[in-house]
C-alpha cells in the first residue's frame, strides 16, 4: 500500500520502522525542528530523523490547513495515512485525502484514555491493563471508529517509560495487521461507548509534586507515572529532589500513632521511608540538582537525611 506517514517521537518511529518493512511509505509528516539540549540548538524529531536514513521525502508543515499543503499531499495519491503522535490536528479536507483515510495509532484501550498523555493517566490511575487502538481518524478527539484492539498489561514495577516502549513495539505490530486486514476488507468499524470515555489530560511539572498527604500508594503509583517526565520531586531542607524509584511501607509509627505526612521516619541503605497520609513511601534511587540518579545509599553519602527530617511539596 502506498502510505503517507504522520508522527514526531520514539513512539512514531517504531511503527514508521516497521510500516517501511512492509509497504511503501510515499512521505513523512512531521512536526518542525524544535530547540533541544542545552544548547537549545534545532533537532530533528526521531521520525525525521529515520525517514531521512531511508532517503524519504519529509514535510514539515506548521498546520495542515493551508491549501499549500493540501495539495502536496493530494498529489501524493495515497491509499491511507498512518498517523502516530504527530501533534498537529488534521482538518476534514486532510482526513479525507487518502483513499482509505487517516488511521491513528493510540496507545489505550479507547474509549478509555482519550487524549495527549494515556500511558501515564494508566498507570496514574492504577490501571491493570492498556493497549493499542487503531481507529479511524474523525474530526473528534480520539472518538473516530475503532478498527483494532491489542491489549498489554500493566506490570507492578512499569513506569512511564517502560510501558511506552512496550506500547510502541505493540503499536508497530498492530497497524501491520490492521493495514493487512483492510487490504483483505476484514476490517470492521466499532462506534466507542462516548459515555464510558475518558481523557488523558497534558502533563505539567506542578502536578508532579509529591504531596505527602495522599495514601503512599498513589504517591508510588505517580512515581511511575511521571518517569521520565515531569518527574516526581519534593523539597529537602530547601533542596528540590527527584524520586525516580520509590516502595510502599507500611507505617504504624511510635506506640501506633501514625507519622506526620512528609516526615522521615526510617533511614538505611535501602532507602529513605517518609510517612504519607496513609502508610509510607521508602525512596529507593533519588537525585540532587546537578547530579544523577543514585541509589539511596549513594544519594545517603552526598547528602545527610535523619530521622525527623521533613520532606516538603516540591
Amino acid at each position: 500500500m502506498k502510505i503517507i506517514f504522520a508522527g514526531t517521537p520514539q513512539f512514531a518511529a517504531s511503527a514508521l520502522a516497521a510500516l517501511l518493512e512492509e509497504h511503501q511509505v510515499v512521505a513523512v509528516l512531521t512536526q518542525p525542528d524544535r530547540p533541544a539540549g542545552r544548547g537549545m540548538q534545532l533537532a530533528a524529531s526521531a521520525v525525521k530523523q529515520l525517514a531521512l536514513l531511508h532517503n524519504l521525502t519529509v514535510l514539515q508543515p506548521a498546520t495542515l490547513k493551508t491549501e499549500e499543503i493540501q495539495r502536496a499531499i493530494t498529489a501524493l495519491d495515497a491509499d491511507v495515512m498512518v498517523v502516530a503522535a504527530y501533534g498537529l490536528i488534521l482538518p476534514k479536507a486532510v482526513l479525507q485525502l487518502p483513499r482509505y483515510g487517516c488511521l491513528n495509532i493510540h496507545a489505550s484501550l479507547l474509549p478509555r484514555w482519550r487524549g495527549a498523555a494515556p500511558i501515564q493517566r494508566a498507570i496514574l490511575a492504577g490501571d491493570q491493563e492498556t493497549g493499542i487502538t487503531i481507529m479511524q481518524m474523525d474530526e473528534g478527539l480520539d472518538t473516530g471508529d475503532m478498527l483494532l484492539r491489542n491489549a498489554c498489561l500493566i506490570e507492578v514495577n512499569d513506569t512511564a517509560q517502560t510501558l511506552h516502549d512496550k506500547l510502541a513495539g505493540l503499536g508497530a505490530s498492530s497497524i501491520l495487521e490492521a493495514l493487512g486486514l483492510l487490504q483483505k476488507n476484514r476490517l470492521t468499524p466499532i462506534k466507542q461507548d462516548n459515555d464510558a470515555a475518558c481523557y488523558a489530560t497534558k502533563l505539567t511539572k506542578i502536578e508532579a509534586r509529591i504531596d505527602w498527604q495522599q495514601d503512599a500508594r498513589q504517591i508510588e503509583r505517580a512515581v511511575r507515572a511521571y518517569n521520565p517526565f515531569p518527574m516526581c520531586h519534593a523539597n529537602l531542607n530547601g533542596v528540590a529532589i527527584k524520586i525516580w524509584r520509590t516502595e510502599v511501607c507500611p507505617d504504624n509509627g511510635e506506640d501506633g500513632k501514625r507519622s506526620k505526612p512528609g516526615i522521615v521516619i526510617a533511614v538505611d541503605k535501602r532507602g529513605i521511608t517518609v510517612a504519607c497520609g496513609k502508610d509510607a513511601l521508602r525512596l529507593e534511587t533519588l537525585q540532587r540538582p546537578g547530579g544523577k540518579a543514585q541509589p539511596a545509599a549513594q544519594f545517603l553519602q552526598a547528602v545527610p537525611v535523619n530521622v525527623g527530617d521533613v520532606f516538603n511539596v516540591g
